[in-house]
């Protein structure tokens, strides 16, 4: 009976799916459109035209970029563009 229990504990991977939830957290944090903000600062486009493909005033994607900033907690362009990397956005 017991190397039954034994063989019952290893052959459950739960814990291995909170890990893999828990890693992409942040992302779900930010809206769609926050998300199609970041993609377009972080491919190098500037406010103007992220504002303009997206069909937004350019303070709105300031907006944007500010919630995004404080949901992710980074202070820069560049930090953003690591942190998307890193998240494959």
């Amino acid at each position: 009976m017991a190397p039954a229990s034994t063989s019952t504990s290893p052959s459950v991977p739960a814990p291995s799916a909170p890990s893999a939830a828990s890693a992409p957290s942040p992302v779900p944090a930010l809206t769609p459109r926050e998300l199609e903000t970041l993609r377009y600062i972080t491919s190098g486009c500037t406010y103007l035209q992220t504002a303009r493909l997206m069909g937004l005033s350019p303070h709105t994607v300031d907006a944007y970029l500010r919630r995004i900033r404080a949901k992710l907690h980074t202070n820069t362009t560049a930090e953003l563009t690591r942190l998307a990397i890193t998240l494959g956005l």
